[in-house]
């Protein structure tokens, strides 16, 4: 007798090939049957009229902390995903001494503005090591799978102390001991070693992240650790300012260790062409037998601002500044009045930083998200585009666009990924043979970016829904995000619908699929402030055999668990 059927599905099976109506039976938390099926069971699915896809595998988040207080790992699990993989961006939470938990909480905050607060009350810190890590972590109940990889921030700190927190070089014997403590990691279970160089990762009170000034040397010694045992992968960011240098250090790394790497490829409106010549340089390495990716978003990286986020177009204003701190109610009722409205038109925000200052003032690259978001809005509908067939100026527009459904609409600013006004670069940017789909940051900017939805907008958008470009086919977008995000960091098990494999499944309603505006909720330890997006569509998602979810709700089964690289 079988454990679970799902019966009439029509089955995406990950593997990129065209879709097939057949049953597939479960047994023992792994799929053991595919075909007509006439068998009992103890639990049968009826799955006409819905596609059948393997769970998604989201290889870059950043749940480092909330895993060891959230079971259900929200907001992935609104989205199909059943495995997910964190430590990226060279910030995490081991190794870690007593002494610099709090800074690293701090590294963290900064980094991926997930608030310390929250950390700092929910982390129960059980460990130095990175392999107590992961012990404590598999101790944890989980709803889905979890993977680690071990950060650079972190480790530099563990061995070099103020010095490497302050970007000294480290010395030969520094370097063979963050060697020795990567390789100890991998072998514990670690899936990997990520490190970050750009200018972008601050930790809470603006200092660089360790690992950017990292030499060469140090890189691809840790790199050739992973070489050494033959096991894990490398993933990186960098500004690649200048891009000779910078490119050779990533693929050094992976030359050097056989081992392979992927780097985050973004287009920047102050360079635009310089993800062009990223790509061709993989390409060149790839053809040159080196193991490198780009890791690329589905949508464009993009800001979220209104009342309730961490920015709003008014936020460094003095007026606003003045108000920012009272509850929700009473700045809505303060800047409903004529008086409040008018002074603050007049006023000029105060100066942050260039990245802050153009995310704040860029009324051509602001939108209304709406309600189902949407995400490849048409340029003549910023609030500047707006403003010339209006009476408002693009400012009024967007203070009165802040203030619907009572001050907690929200407004959508494309910050990275869309000069042309479309997602034409993103379609280059997943079309390309080198490319691998991530960069959801899943756990973190808790107040201004909401990409854990990313899985959704693959599906929806891209096979479905877009109007403004090329549609991508439906088996293509399973696939990217299912057999290739794990096999990139060799979790072999999953990732597409096989005898034999195991049992992550996602029963999804797909005309039906709608992923919603994001909203602002303080779920966190301590009350801590997040955005959470939810989808409406995802029927069930099956964890290890089981229904972990259905519509979205979690069921009370915790059959994920720490998954470990072997």
């Amino acid at each position: 007798m079988y454990d679970l059927i799902i019966e009439n599905g029509l089955i995406y099976d990950g593997k990129g090939n065209k879709p097939f109506k057949a049953d597939i039976a479960i047994s023992n938390k792994k799929i053991a049957k595919i075909g007509v099926i006439e068998e009992d069971c103890k639990q049968r699915i009826d799955a006409d009229g819905k596609i059948v896809t393997p769970g998604f595998v989201d290889i870059h988040t950043h749940y480092d902390g909330q895993a060891t207080w959230d079971p259900y790992l929200r907001p992935s699990t609104y989205h199909g995903v059943t495995t997910v993989v964190m430590g990226n961006c060279g910030v995490g939470f081991s190794p870690c001494k007593p002494d610099q938990r709090d800074w690293l909480i701090g590294l963290m905050e900064g980094v991926e503005d997930i608030p310390g607060t929250a950390l700092h009350e929910g982390i129960d810190w059980e460990w130095e090591s990175f392999p107590e890590y992961l012990d404590a972590l598999e101790k944890k109940p989980f709803a889905i799978d979890v993977g680690t990889q071990i950060p650079h921030g972190a480790v530099r700190a563990y061995v070099m102390g103020e010095r490497g927190i302050n970007h000294e070089i480290a010395t030969p014997e520094e370097i063979g001991e963050m060697k020795k403590i990567v390789q100890e990691a991998i072998k514990a279970g670690a899936y990997g070693f990520s490190t970050s160089r750009t200018e972008k990762h601050n930790d809470v009170n603006g200092n660089l992240t360790p690992s950017i000034t990292a030499d060469k040397d140090e890189l691809v010694e840790i790199a050739k650790s992973l070489g050494e045992i033959n096991q894990g992968v490398l993933q990186g960011i960098s500004d690649f300012y200048d891009f000779d240098s910078e490119f050779d250090i990533f693929k050094t790394m992976s030359k050097e260790s056989g081992r392979p790497i992927s780097i985050t490829v973004e287009q920047q409106d102050a360079r635009p062409e310089w993800w062009l010549q990223l790509l061709d340089g993989i390409e060149e390495a790839q053809n040159e037998g080196v193991n490198m990716y780009g890791q690329v978003p589905p949508r464009a990286t993009g800001i979220l601002m209104g009342l309730t986020a961490t920015l709003n177009p008014f936020r460094f204003h003095p007026s606003y500044m003045e108000i920012a701190d009272l509850p929700l109610e009473e700045r809505v009722k303060i800047m409903n009045t004529s008086e409040f409205r008018e002074k603050l038109m007049k006023e000029q925000g105060v100066s942050i930083n260039p990245l802050v200052d153009e995310i704040v003032n860029s009324f051509g690259k602001m939108f209304k998200l709406g309600e189902p978001a949407n995400y490849e809005p048409d340029p003549k509908d910023s609030f500047e585009s707006l403003a010339e067939t209006s009476n408002m100026t693009a400012a009024e527009i967007a203070y009165q666009a802040m203030l619907e459904k009572d001050g907690r609409a929200l407004i959508y600013h494309p910050l990275f990924n869309y000069q042309p006004g479309d997602l034409s670069l993103v379609e280059k940017m997943l079309k390309h043979p080198y490319t691998i789909s991530g960069l959801g940051d899943a756990g973190a900017h808790c107040g201004a970016i909401s990409d854990a939805s990313f899985p959704t907008t693959l599906v929806q958008h891209w096979s479905r829904d877009r109007n403004r470009g090329e549609k991508l086919p439906l088996e293509i977008v399973i696939k990217m995000q299912t057999s290739e995000t794990a096999n990139l960091l060799g979790i072999n098990d999953r990732g597409v619908i096989e005898e034999g494999f195991k049992a992550d499944i996602n029963i999804i309603d797909y005309e039906g699929l709608t992923l919603h505006e994001p909203e602002i909720v303080n779920d966190l330890p301590a009350g801590g402030r997040r955005l959470v997006q939810k989808a409406s569509g995802y029927d069930y998602t099956i964890v290890s055999g089981e229904v972990a979810f259905i519509k979205g709700e979690a069921t009370g089964a915790l059959n994920g668990r720490l998954i470990r690289n072997s």
